[in-house]
């Protein structure tokens, strides 16, 4: 008995080191590979400019990054999804929108950086009012700090509440908005999702995620585990795009922008599935952004995939067709999901400069 004893200590400790050398060579290659991706994020150009850092935002330090290759270019401001899913570990993957746009992307409350400096008792202020309210001072700040008349949004998924939002309290800051992952009905596209994803898991004899669904209920949802259940559900049956975009937010871990750090991963991981209170959540999910009126005072176009999972792509048609905008353009991404602008970069990108930029430029 002793000797097994003696055994099971030494194996324990052999595990324990192997652990602690794996995890460092995971750092050590972690960050061999951020140093190496450097020359990459360069932004070289006389006219250009890269900077990034806390703004007081809506009476809290909130982060900013501002990345483009010509100054003279139209501002896009890219609002995350989530909520509190900042985009900025995907910088790379905005590289060449950055010839021509003004690229920033902003850690809303809850997200990021801005999570960093404020605590995650932040979350009891985060609403679809009070960060709708953020990103106008945003623009704001954007339009001082870069010189520019207004500027052009472009909301993902969450984002594209807060965006349709922003355009219509301040229209005069906007010259154009871009909806992609584009939110419309929640409640009914939430309805729809339980019921796709349901029939996903009977057809493939899932019988746990079928349980768990069945035993969870239809939507609305009442708590966070219900809301746990749902959307861990709908990420086991992602449409084929979805999954590459994945691919790509997950080799960010290992091949980072420079200077995001580990403590960045965990916001980000925190920001998105532990801060988000269920009422925040509840209130996304509870929008119709046809009840504040189908009438905008500038260009609209939404960018939207064929298979999105989330936001039902029907639903989106609908809320597209009620509007009435000086101009209006709804693009369908044969094959694209949720993240569409992630997994179809060309064809976005193409988009988003024949269609929009010469609205964003005006």
């Amino acid at each position: 008995m002793r000797t097994l004893l003696k055994i099971g200590k030494y194996l324990s400790l052999f595990i324990v080191v192997v652990l602690v050398l794996g995890i460092g060579a995971l750092i050590s290659l972690r960050m061999y590979s951020q140093q190496q991706n450097a020359a990459a994020y360069a932004i070289d150009s006389a006219r250009g400019i890269n900077e990034s850092g806390y703004v007081n935002i809506g009476g809290i330090e909130q982060w900013v990054q501002i990345r483009g290759q010509n100054r003279d270019n139209p501002v896009l401001l890219v609002l995350h999804g989530g909520p509190g899913a900042s985009l900025r570990h995907l910088t790379k993957s905005f590289i060449p929108w950055e010839k021509d746009f003004t690229v920033v992307h902003w850690d809303q409350r809850g997200a990021g950086k801005t999570l960093a400096s404020t605590g995650a008792s932040i979350a009891e202020t985060m609403s679809v009012d009070r960060m709708t309210r953020d990103g106008i001072e945003v623009a704001q700040y954007l339009r001082t700090r870069l010189h520019k008349e207004k500027i052009t949004i472009l909301g993902h998924s969450w984002g594209s509440i807060l965006g349709i939002n922003m355009a219509k309290r301040r229209p005069d800051l906007f010259n154009a908005f871009v909806g992609t992952g584009q939110v419309a009905d929640m409640p009914r596209s939430v309805r729809m999702d339980y019921a796709q994803v349901l029939a996903q898991a009977q057809a493939a004899n899932d019988q746990e995620t079928t349980r768990a669904l069945t035993e969870i209920g239809s939507p609305p949802f009442e708590n966070r585990h219900q809301l746990e259940v749902f959307f861990g559900s709908m990420d086991k049956y992602p449409p084929a795009s979805d999954r590459a975009a994945m691919d790509t937010i997950k080799s960010t871990l290992m091949s980072p922008p420079p200077g995001y750090s580990l403590r960045d991963v965990w916001d980000s991981y925190r920001g998105f599935m532990v801060v988000p209170s269920v009422r925040l959540y509840n209130e996304m999910l509870s929008t119709r952004l046809a009840s504040l009126g189908p009438n905008f005072e500038i260009p609209i176009f939404f960018m939207h995939g064929s298979d999105d999972n989330l936001t039902q792509a029907s639903l989106t048609e609908e809320y597209f067709k009620s509007i009435k905008a000086p101009h209006k353009e709804m693009v369908l991404l044969e094959g694209g999901g949720h993240f569409a602008f992630l997994s179809m970069p060309d064809r976005f990108l193409k988009d988003l400069v024949n269609r929009v930029r010469p609205y964003a430029m005006r």
